[in-house]
């Protein structure tokens, strides 16, 4: 994972984000409705990585925490918080969520739509377990091997998915399953250059290094309508994954 050009592209696409990130924002309204029915009592704290431009930060600021700790690998994000980071109980660390310590102990450390963009998730993932209480809860979206499928089969360009089975492999000793489910969600396009105009207003073309030439961008858009057409245009498919798991 390049992180430098992965910030970079999320920091560009944060003003338009809210508006293209449909699907995203439909996996936060989901995640928050099962971290509501896992959490055992009202949350001390809450750590939540990869927290963009806000949007399930402020459900998890409903939740009225002793303290909301906010990061991002992007600086620039903070500007995106500044109706959450009124309240008292709300902070930002800005930095790259596998590098930096989880200072003190959380009763939850949760994301959305964050942790494919990590090298290592089980180390990750064990120093989260150092960092939440007993009892406390992890609760994460990812996306599953489906995810934009129609890229990754018309460039050869991608994220790596992994099966939910083998995310919930990932976990360390020390947690027990709450929660794994997925399901697949299809967006459609007028056109294949609105796919394409829809990632990079989204910031997930963190991968993607190759210029976009005339001849690249007709033969891309030929073999998309050839291949993914629908009654509206195109589509491109999204596949989240959710997991809740409990310290132990």
């Amino acid at each position: 994972m390049d992180k430098e050009l992965i910030r970079q592209r999320f920091a560009a696409a944060r003003l338009t984000y809210g508006e293209q990130a449909r699907v995203q924002h439909l996996v936060v309204l989901r995640m928050m409705e099962l971290l509501r029915s896992y959490l055992p009592k009202k949350p001390r704290c809450i750590y939540e990585f990869g927290c963009g431009t806000g949007d399930y930060s402020r459900l998890l600021l409903g939740l009225h925490p002793d303290r909301l700790v906010l990061n991002d690998l992007c600086p620039e994000m903070e500007e995106s918080l500044t109706d959450i980071l009124t309240s008292p109980c709300a902070s930002f660390i800005p930095g790259d969520a596998e590098q930096l310590d989880i200072l003190g102990r959380t009763d939850v450390i949760t994301s959305c739509s964050t942790v494919q963009w990590f090298t290592s998730l089980p180390d990750f993932f064990q120093r989260c377990r150092q960092a939440i209480t007993t009892g406390g809860i992890l609760a994460f979206t990812t996306f599953g091997p489906h995810n934009m499928q129609e890229i990754r089969a018309l460039t050869g360009n991608g994220l790596y998915y992994p099966e939910m089975e083998k995310l919930i492999g990932m976990l360390p000793a020390g947690f027990r399953l709450l929660h794994a489910s997925q399901e697949v969600r299809g967006m459609e396009f007028s056109t294949p250059v609105e796919v394409l105009r829809h990632l990079k207003q989204t910031g997930v073309t963190g991968t993607e290094r190759r210029m976009w030439t005339r001849s690249r961008l007709d033969e891309f858009c030929h073999r998309y309508i050839e291949r993914f057409s629908c009654n509206n245009g195109v589509t491109l498919t999204y596949h989240p994954v959710y997991i809740i798991a409990s310290a132990i």
